[in-house]
């Protein structure tokens, strides 16, 4: 098996990323957890069951890849600029729109002091739910 960057993820295999990592245990695993080669480990077991080989490392570099390529697109987009896009933006955005936050816990008057720790909601997004 390939590792490293020299091999391209074919849609099928970023397709089957993204539901491995939309399941709601892996996405609480990977919430702000620093250390997580087993987290990925698992993530590459998973797709491997779905026909996609790809190691951890492999697995960890296109989560982080598509992370920030999100984040980017994101920012872009409440900056006003929607010329910016990506493929799986509306896959990731359900994703990643609900990360948990520890500190909502302690909401003061209905205000959400921890806006600014999650920087892929927008505080219209968030009054509404």
């Amino acid at each position: 098996m390939e590792s490293g960057a020299g091999k391209h993820w074919t849609e099928e295999e970023v397709k089957a990323l993204l539901s491995v990592w939309s399941e709601k245990n892996i996405r609480k695993q990977l919430h702000g957890t620093l250390r997580n080669k087993g987290i990925f480990i698992y993530i590459a077991k998973r797709l491997q069951e779905l026909g996609v080989c790809r190691d951890w490392k492999q697995c960890r570099a296109k989560y982080k890849n598509l992370k920030y390529e999100y984040r980017t697109v994101k920012y872009a987009h409440n900056s006003g600029d929607v010329t910016k896009t990506m493929k799986f933006f509306h896959d990731l955005d359900a994703i990643l729109r609900y990360e948990p936050v520890t500190q909502l816990a302690a909401e003061e008057n209905g205000r959400c002091s921890a806006t600014e720790m999650q920087p892929n909601t927008s505080p219209t997004t968030e009054s509404a739910q």
